[in-house]
């Protein structure tokens, strides 16, 4: 059966994610020792012990879910799990289909990934920047609401993520004079994200000037299996236009909604979340009834998953 794998970014690691899964599939810890290997640090350890807070900054949390989504694949292989007909990525999910994909090792990804999350940081001072979720409001009413909350500043709608659920990013004045403009213009809710970092708006543009170099240097593959870019939502053809694309999801925004509904074009019914949590898995459900959505985390998940896929049959 055709199905896709996505990978899922910032938002849905958690202390203790994959412990049990860790705790029965040796290829998930040493996915997490290669990665700490490459870091300087112990990435298991954090993750499973935390501080949250460490956890949650944006320097741990990038190679945590790139590792952590990575992992997972390669327990689904172990199983016996068959191979994607496309993968996908939320934002930085898109670095774990690319590995998965074998478009770039993993443990040169994770240095990949570190230098975008400390150029990402850097970029903009904490406390100057803000990032927010509106729901229950159309994309073009999520625009104007930016359009009016702007005053001079910079907010953007940077995550399409569902029907009714986009994200803003920006300077923070602006994106908390956004939150009044789209609940004045009927959002049944928006509120502020527990985020510094104003992920996807021009605010990030001088991170990708400086991340460009890192991605030069960088070896890159054209992948086995498609990988459907944030930028363009088209698969990847040539290594140059993954080094520009992934400069550029930077500061561009990511089309979730519109990358679901290219996957159904493609004439697939299943998508498989790899990696902690299911945030992905409900998006999807909102965007596209007809798909059926699996998360694999855990031994029972991945189980489901297997059967979805087809696994057996």
């Amino acid at each position: 059966m055709r199905f896709a794998m996505v990978f899922p970014g910032q938002g849905s690691q958690s202390i203790g994610m994959l412990a049990a899964l860790g705790a029965e599939f040796p290829e998930v810890t040493q996915t997490f020792k290669e990665a700490s290997e490459a870091l300087g640090f112990d990435l298991w350890d954090v993750c499973q012990n935390g501080p949250e807070d460490k956890l949650n900054t944006t320097q741990v949390t990038q190679p945590a879910m790139l590792t952590a989504g990575v992992a997972v694949w390669r327990v689904w292989c172990k199983l016996g799990g068959s191979t994607a007909a496309v993968m996908a990525g939320h934002s930085l999910g898109e670095y774990s289909a690319l590995v998965c994909a074998n478009g770039i090792d993993f443990p040169d990804a994770v240095g990949v990934v570190a230098d975008r999350a400390r150029f990402m940081q850097d970029a903009v001072p904490i406390g100057v920047g803000a990032v927010a979720a509106i729901l229950g409001l159309d994309d073009g009413g999520v625009r104007s609401a930016c359009e009016q909350g702007a005053e001079g500043e910079v907010v953007r709608a940077v995550n399409f993520n569902a029907p009714g659920q986009v994200v803003i990013a920006g300077h923070k004045g602006a994106v908390e004079r956004t939150i009044d403009k789209a609940k004045a213009a009927g959002a049944k809710r928006a509120m502020l994200l527990p985020l510094s970092v104003p992920v996807h708006s021009p605010l990030m543009e001088p991170a990708a000037e400086r991340f460009r170099e890192t991605l030069a240097n960088a070896t890159f593959r054209v992948p086995e299996v498609p990988v459907l870019s944030n930028v363009g939502i088209a698969p990847y053809e040539d290594v140059e236009t993954i080094r520009a694309n992934l400069a550029a999801q930077l500061h561009s925004p990511v089309p979730w909604t519109d990358t679901m509904r290219k996957i159904v074009e493609l004439d697939i019914g299943v998508v498989i979340e790899s990696g902690p949590g299911k945030v992905l898995t409900g998006l999807n459900k909102r965007i596209e009834r007809s798909l059926t959505g699996v998360c694999a985390f855990d031994d029972a998940t991945l189980k489901t998953a297997l059967e979805a896929s087809g696994h057996g049959d």
